[in-house]
């Protein structure tokens, strides 16, 4: 019998960029939320700042509760579309429709408005997200396809990166029908547009994605009934490596989610910049994507997984500690922004793009002790992890700009007020990082310990 047919499969490229695309598709719409909503919300639809921050948390502790009962649906059901790739119509079209109705001004300063379309927009956000992190560990048990399978993945979403980063900002400008006097327009109509734009080419994607994945290694009929939500409490405790990866989630969503919900505030407030500068700006933190994700597989067969988070960890605290001291200068140089900018997301792209490659690792570490091979309840374990980070990055923002009194309506912040959102974008997500840093040291799954588990669990059968 050969490799392929004890679970070690190869895909042909389309079906990885088919997979990737549906990375590409979940991040036209959750980029623009963690770069653009705050600043929508607080300086468009007229939320103030400690509401929009309460706001981001109690959606995210829904999500807590949400997530583990999407993860055991999942697990215990096999839809005749697929037990995974069903997701991304069934849910993906409704997802649709709620992202382009979180970004409408029609109830303007309605907080009942709000919360219902981001409660929604996250909810169905999660009935993807779940299902799809579970798709990669489905389509094989191969470690070296599993890596090239994440660098794809993580390029195209760094597509989407870009896209909205470097992306919206101009889009919302051509779309304005302001005088061009504000740096980031802020009439409801062009930010709509621009939402509906993103959110269907979305959509098209997900339908790529959906066509191009065959699920292959899946849980046995005979253990989808035995599935329960108390799995992932145990999953929880008896999987090291999946404490390790949560964690390590927590604080590199936290990380990501705190910069880019500041990144507008900064280029806008801090640096007086314009819709270019900022599309700028926002675009260099997906640029270094198309040239280092590519590398990623060659980088970690020479250093290893381990060594390449801490080589490229280290990279971005670098970048944040120089943009940091590059913003005080009393004259600004855009030029030497854009260089740390660049020099930070090439480290928080490659660390925080492989750290997927994770996922399937510890879900068949915990088939291998457990018996049962439940993707989606993993997925749903560290979908709860990303989001507290994620959760973070929405509270710490808005609590951090009411606390040194951010003006929406004033062209020059105060001192405190810049000095806030520097240390929104720099100081506080390089701390964050060296939390990670301790956290991911603690992972004990190198390439050779998870390929001798995957054969086991195949020898098993």
């Amino acid at each position: 019998m050969s490799k392929e047919t004890k679970g070690f499969y190869k895909l042909n490229w389309i079906q990885r960029i088919g997979f990737g695309s549906g990375d590409l598709a979940q991040n036209l719409i959750y980029q623009t939320i963690c770069m653009y909503l705050m600043f929508f919300y607080t300086d468009i639809y007229g939320i103030n700042l400690e509401d929009a921050a309460l706001m981001f948390l109690l959606v995210r502790i829904i999500d807590v509760l949400w997530d583990p009962l999407v993860g055991t649906y999942v697990d215990k059901h096999a839809p005749a579309w697929g037990k995974y790739r069903s997701y991304l119509i069934v849910a993906g079209v409704p997802l649709t429709g709620f992202a382009i109705l979180c970004f409408w001004n029609g109830f303007s300063g309605s907080l009942l408005y709000a919360y219902a379309t981001y409660v929604g927009l996250s909810m169905l956000y999660t009935l993807v997200n779940v299902p799809y992190g579970a798709l990669n560990s489905s389509l094989t048990r191969d470690t070296d396809e599993i890596t090239i399978l994440t660098s794809v993945r993580m390029f195209m979403a760094n597509c989407g990166g870009l896209a909205v980063g470097a992306g919206l900002p101009i889009l919302v400008k051509c779309l304005s029908d302001s005088d061009g006097s504000d740096s980031l327009p802020k009439d409801g109509g062009s930010w709509l547009q621009t939402m509906v734009i993103y959110a269907l080419v979305g959509l098209a994607l997900l339908f790529f994605c959906f066509s191009q994945c065959k699920e292959r290694v899946v849980m046995d009929q005979k253990n989808m009934n035995d599935v329960k939500v108390s799995d992932l409490w145990m999953e929880f405790r008896n999987n090291h490596p999946l404490r390790v990866i949560a964690f390590f989630f927590i604080t590199a969503f936290a990380m990501m989610s705190v910069g880019n919900a500041a990144g507008s505030y900064f280029v806008t407030s801090n640096l007086h910049g314009s819709a270019e500068e900022l599309a700028v700006f926002m675009g260099l933190g997906s640029i270094p994507s198309f040239i280092f994700m590519p590398l990623v597989p060659w980088i970690k067969s020479k250093i290893g997984k381990k060594n390449m988070f801490f080589v490229f960890l280290s990279i971005a605290i670098l970048g944040m500690i120089a943009l940091y001291f590059i913003a005080k200068m009393e004259e600004t140089n855009m030029t030497l922004i854009y260089i740390a900018q660049f020099v930070k997301s090439t480290g928080v792209i490659v660390a925080t793009g492989y750290m997927w490659a994770l996922v399937p690792e510890v879900i068949s570490y915990g088939e291998y002790v457990n018996g049962k091979r439940i993707a989606g309840i993993v997925n749903a374990l560290t979908g709860i992890f990303y989001k507290a980070g994620m959760a973070l990055g929405g509270v710490v923002p808005g609590a951090v700009l009411a606390y040194v009194h951010y003006n929406k309506d004033s062209v020059m912040q105060t001192p405190l007020a810049e000095e806030g959102i520097l240390w929104l974008v720099c100081v506080i997500p390089a701390i964050l990082l060296v939390i990670a840093m301790y956290i991911i040291s603690n992972y004990e799954l190198s390439d050779d310990v998870i390929d001798k588990i995957n054969k086991e669990i195949e020898s098993r059968k």
